[in-house]
């Protein structure tokens, strides 16, 4: 979760975020052509072993919003190049644009109260107003984390979401309970969405007794994919003794590293240059991910390009949930070095904030609003952005509809990929490795 800044009157996440220098080249930021790099995060293993092979054709679409109709046929789970097998299954698209699935790299569905009754918040003038009423509403809710998280991650399929990174809070205040139940949503899901798990110390690594051997613990399980950090230094005031202890469990349970990381100004480059430090140190290129990195968006073009040459360097990837013109990573230049960048949800309708939907086109659409921009290949590359960015973080191959590409794919009523992004048609069917597995905005169970 990203925490927020003060108002004369309260605290919340839109007002926490305000305040920072402006961003140099938002418009380009948009323009932005997300290429796969590489090397690649932890792969999201958890999904298609177990699915039948059969062969698919998917008649009349419009593959990108081409003006002429075409078939998509799919093999064993992958855009095929040819004519469909003798015998193939034969699904109408009715002359819809077929378009790429989404990938949410930043998420936090343990959190949240999808699909439940509405809960009043209170007002917050510190992070630990957020801390407490986190813990509060987790003690509330009738609903165990496994009904939620399931029932979140499952409208994120009927939005065109194959796969995400979803954050489970680790604190003594909840043990592992949002990590096993995030695991058990993602189990009954595996058909649907690839899924990787971050144990995330929302109270802090170091200032919260307990948290470390938690996350060993949560290591050592098997259950997650990666371990979080939040802010070494502004809010752990640890820089060393935290990134020491995330790296460390890292390396001896091999998993991956992704650090919430707000912190602005020299706070925010001295807990990146440790991280680089480390992740060099230890052989992690390709398994360590940032998340917000707060403090890239105010520094001038040859600091940027510094950092960034380091961080494509180590293979070091990024997150962004596209807050604001102020705080959007600029992913164009980002990406002249190398540097793999994703884009998330962050909080759903949780004690943070009444907001989000787990609708990676509307996260789309509000990087496209945020970064201003206008014209048709912008729009393009915000919703590319939003489905081969967050591939790249996880390290997924794209699903670009081309042969022996995974088929996943959403089919939408529509004009033309920047009519759809602005737009935001009801997804009329998702398709996952050839399967479908959402029509007219409902999961098929």
């Amino acid at each position: 979760m990203q925490p927020s800044s003060p108002s004369p009157s309260a605290l919340s996440r839109r007002t926490m975020l305000a305040g920072a220098a402006a961003l140099a080249g938002a418009t380009a930021t948009a323009g932005a052509v997300a290429s796969p790099a590489a090397a690649a995060a932890p792969a999201a293993t958890h999904g298609r072993a177990d699915r039948r092979s059969k062969a698919v054709v998917f008649r009349d679409v419009r593959v990108f919003g081409a003006a002429k109709a075409t078939d998509l046929v799919v093999v064993d789970g992958r855009i095929a190049n040819g004519p469909a097998p003798r015998g193939a299954k034969v699904v109408d698209g009715g002359g819809r644009i077929a378009l790429p699935s989404l990938v949410d790299a930043h998420i936090h569905p343990d959190k949240t109260t999808w699909g439940g009754s509405w809960v009043s918040r209170r007002p917050a003038s510190a992070i630990a107003d957020y801390l407490a009423q986190d813990v509060e509403l987790f003690r509330s809710q009738r609903r165990p984390v496994a009904k939620r998280a399931y029932g979140l991650m499952a409208h994120a399929v009927t939005r065109g979401t194959r796969a995400m990174r979803a954050h489970a809070d680790v604190a003594p205040a909840y043990g592992l309970a949002s990590v096993e139940g995030v695991a058990e949503a993602r189990e009954r899901l595996r058909d649907a969405l690839d899924v990787q798990i971050v144990a995330f110390p929302q109270h802090g690594v170091v200032r919260t007794p307990g948290t470390a051997e938690l996350l060993e613990e949560a290591a050592r399980s098997g259950a997650i994919d990666m371990i979080g950090g939040i802010d070494p230094i502004g809010f752990d005031d640890a820089l060393d003794e935290q990134l020491d202890l995330v790296f460390g469990i890292a390396e001896r349970h091999g998993v991956g590293v992704d650090i919430h990381l707000h912190d602005r100004g020299e706070k925010g480059m001295k807990a990146m240059r440790g991280i680089v430090e480390r992740t060099r140190a230890l052989s992690l290129a390709g398994k360590v991910t940032v998340s917000h990195v707060f403090c890239l968006p105010g520094l001038t073009d040859k600091e940027l390009g510094s950092i960034a040459a380091d961080l494509g360097e180590q293979d070091i990837a990024l997150t962004t949930v596209a807050p604001s013109d102020s705080l959007v990573l600029p992913i164009a230049r980002l990406r002249e070095h190398g540097v793999r960048v994703g884009l998330g949800s962050d909080g759903v309708r949780d004690s943070w904030s009444p907001f989000g939907n787990a609708d990676m086109m509307h996260r789309a659409h509000l990087l496209g609003w945020v970064t201003d921009v206008r014209l048709d290949e912008e729009l393009a590359n915000c919703y590319r952005v939003a489905a081969h960015g967050g591939a790249d973080v996880m390290g997924l191959a794209h699903a670009d509809l081309a042969p022996g590409a995974p088929a996943d794919f959403v089919l939408v009523a529509g004009e033309c990929l920047p009519q759809v992004v602005v737009d935001m048609p009801r997804r009329d069917m998702v398709v996952h490795g050839g399967v479908v597995v959402a029509r007219d905005g409902e999961f098929l169970d």
